[in-house]
């Protein structure tokens, strides 16, 4: 699709019935090109993004359904499967270069450091992977989690790492301390199937709910409410390039955008004034539930001499 703010400007480019079954994930190449999807039928398509062209297939790519795919470089990628199977494959070679079935659930996100070498894995049973895959090997598991991991990012400028989980929990893991997590935070959430990171320190996550939240990470705080698909699971988030709009998609069968721009200047300080438990989100656009008009003043520290850092933010900080 082509999408645009002015009414009427959005249009469909080009489809593709390729797949024989339902198409479980699609990402961009690095340099924008193409488009890669993987799909219920266990195999993996490699499009042009300019006219939807089949450019490459992998049959049977995995043993049983794929379920997420990432392209690390312009030509390494890799997909994970429902049984926990990850493979890494090389397109110069036509091949997989890594193969790996170290967790027992399926693989629901992936995510990768600034150098390409370090894979994260989260998985459905509660456990992160961790593969070097410039040597191609399986380093390590993390202890399992409660619930389902359904999403990884990393933050911190690559020091730390931030998975969500089916039970409306993240938890952070330090780099290169992955064996066991190093804080966690409770949302008022009924899952985090899906994270995006706008800044260093702000994600936006989705859940089951229909909620799109903003979340800062140590301190560890729910800044509030971006938007919503009334009553819909959120299945993807986006963030365009320049952090100004985020994208969205839930099963109400829709894609929206909303203005995210005015996280990447807020700054979030240790002390938090006490606030009300089960109060709503505070609204941080124009079309998010709620009024906004007080977001910035409930942030502000209103007695900046006397205040004591409330530390680095622990499960005491997880109300929203």
């Amino acid at each position: 699709y082509s999408y645009s703010c002015t009414e009427g400007d959005n249009r469909q480019l080009w489809s593709s019935g390729h797949h024989l079954k339902s198409c479980r994930d699609v990402a961009f190449s690095q340099d924008g090109q193409k488009l890669f999807t993987v799909s219920k039928d266990k195999c993996i398509h490699i499009l042009t993004v300019e006219e939807g062209r089949l450019e490459t297939r992998f049959p049977k790519a995995h043993g049983s359904a794929i379920n997420c795919v990432l392209p690390i470089d312009n030509h390494i990628f890799a997909t994970g499967d429902d049984n926990g199977g990850l493979k890494v494959w090389d397109l110069r070679k036509g091949d997989a270069i890594l193969e790996a079935r170290q967790q027992e659930e399926y693989i629901s996100s992936m995510a990768v450091d600034g150098n390409g070498k370090i894979l994260l894995t989260a998985s459905g049973d509660g456990t992160l992977g961790v593969f070097n895959v410039k040597r191609r090997r399986f380093d390590l598991l993390s202890e399992p989690q409660n619930g389902d991991l359904m999403s990884v990012v990393l933050l911190k400028r690559g020091k730390k790492v931030a998975c969500g989980s089916s039970e409306g929990t993240i938890y952070l893991f330090n780099w290169d301390g992955f064996g066991a997590a190093s804080d966690r935070f409770a949302l008022r959430a009924e899952s985090v199937d899906c994270m995006v990171p706008v800044t260093d320190s702000i994600v936006c996550v989705g859940s089951l709910d229909g909620v799109i939240r903003a979340v800062n990470v140590l301190p560890n705080r729910v800044l509030g409410c971006v938007g919503q698909h009334l009553g819909e699971p959120i299945e993807q988030l986006a963030v365009a390039p320049g952090g100004q709009l985020l994208a969205s998609c839930a099963h109400d069968q829709k894609v929206k955008f909303w203005d995210v721009s005015a996280l990447g200047t807020m700054v979030v300080d240790d002390y938090r004034r006490k606030k009300k438990k089960g109060g709503p989100l505070r609204a941080l656009s124009a079309k998010a539930p709620g009024t906004g008009k007080d977001f910035f003043a409930d942030l502000r520290d209103e007695d900046e001499t006397g205040a004591a850092a409330a530390g680095s933010g622990s499960d005491s900080d997880s109300s929203d």
